[in-house]
């Protein structure tokens, strides 16, 4: 008898040491609360709103989710070397218009106008890194310049005009269904898997956690963080291209006016939202995917609501700024238990 009714409380005690490590390990993961979120806030939008939830809506919010997600994922690995890039938007822009003027003006065939441009964000990116690494500039400032030249570089092309009579190729990357979910989703998917699989599963990887979370400790343990920051600058400039081809593709024509412009605080917010400490070494590719499509929902939801868009940046902003003060919140708990 005594035995028997001290072996259950017993197995509950088991049960309960089982329990709470699974629960702490739950609220101390910061992709649980940005993945709840994003399920809450699809939820009450769709019993809101029916078109919400709709095929035409979802799929329209795919397309958006592209562009904004692969600039993010660019911005995320950036930060995660403990840096910025606040050119990810404006190199997006000016992208669009070099594809554009490849492809239109100078009459090159589509597939050379988006390797031209590719090749010019890949210099740009290496620029940004070596800058950083070897002259040991702020990435702040080194990016704020390009992001000045590359708006400077956009309007100097165009002279304010759009250009017109893009070749099919970009129509068919940016506006094409693959079973009715859109070809730029599925890329996305592509590129964060590739992404997520790098820093998880690769030495490389985890040697940019490293190096974005103890600089010098990762030096004296023999990690070459001058070639994981470059590499890191390097890809987020290439993804900024990357999207401009997906979204040259779905405008139809080289804009001037707006493409890209505040996209690089949208990309800053999804990494912080998802995770991303701003003084780096810490954050996940799904959490970066989970606050860029919580970004997406508000967006798409404000729109869906027909609130006036000039509130739309100030809900963001102030979105950003919860994110942040919860990023700074979780980097101080952690050092109290550090």
């Amino acid at each position: 008898m005594n035995t028997s009714t001290a072996a259950v409380p017993a197995s509950e005690v088991a049960d309960g040491k089982r329990r709470r490590p699974l629960v702490r390990l739950l609220l101390e993961t910061p992709e649980v609360g940005v993945v709840a979120a994003c399920v809450v806030v699809f939820v009450a939008l769709a019993l809101d709103k029916s078109s919400f939830a709709g095929a035409v809506n979802l799929q329209g919010m795919g397309f958006d989710l592209a562009q904004y997600g692969l600039i993010a994922i660019g911005e995320s690995l950036v930060i995660l070397t403990g840096g910025i890039d606040l050119s990810v938007g404006a190199l997006l822009g000016t992208s669009v218009i070099l594809m554009s003027w490849f492809n239109v003006r100078a009459g090159l065939p589509p597939v050379v106008a988006i390797l031209l441009t590719l090749l010019i964000a890949g210099a740009v990116g290496l620029i940004h890194g070596l800058a950083v690494t070897r002259l040991k500039m702020a990435p702040f400032v080194v990016t704020l310049v390009t992001y000045t030249v590359a708006q400077g570089v956009t309007l100097a092309i165009t002279s304010g005009t759009s250009i017109t009579g893009i070749g099919g190729t970009f129509s068919d990357l940016g506006q094409m269904y693959v079973a009715q979910v859109p070809l730029p989703l599925i890329l996305f998917v592509v590129v964060a898997v590739i992404a997520w699989f790098f820093l998880e599963r690769t030495y490389a990887g985890r040697q940019v956690y490293a190096v974005g979370g103890n600089p010098e400790a990762a030096r004296l343990a023999g990690i070459r963080g001058d070639r994981r920051i470059v590499s890191m600058y390097v890809t987020s400039s290439l993804l900024s291209a990357f999207a401009g081809i997906l979204v040259l593709g779905r405008m139809g024509v080289g804009s001037a006016s707006g493409v890209g412009v505040g996209w690089e605080l949208s990309a800053i917010a999804a990494a912080v939202i998802g995770g991303v400490s701003l003084v780096g070494g810490q954050g996940r590719i799904i959490g970066i995917v989970a606050g860029t499509i919580l970004l997406e929902l508000i967006n798409n939801g404000l729109t869906t609501l027909q609130i006036n868009p000039n509130y739309t940046n100030i809900v963001l902003g102030c979105v950003l700024g919860l994110a942040i003060t919860a990023d700074r919140l979780r980097a101080r708990s952690i050092a109290r238990r550090g």
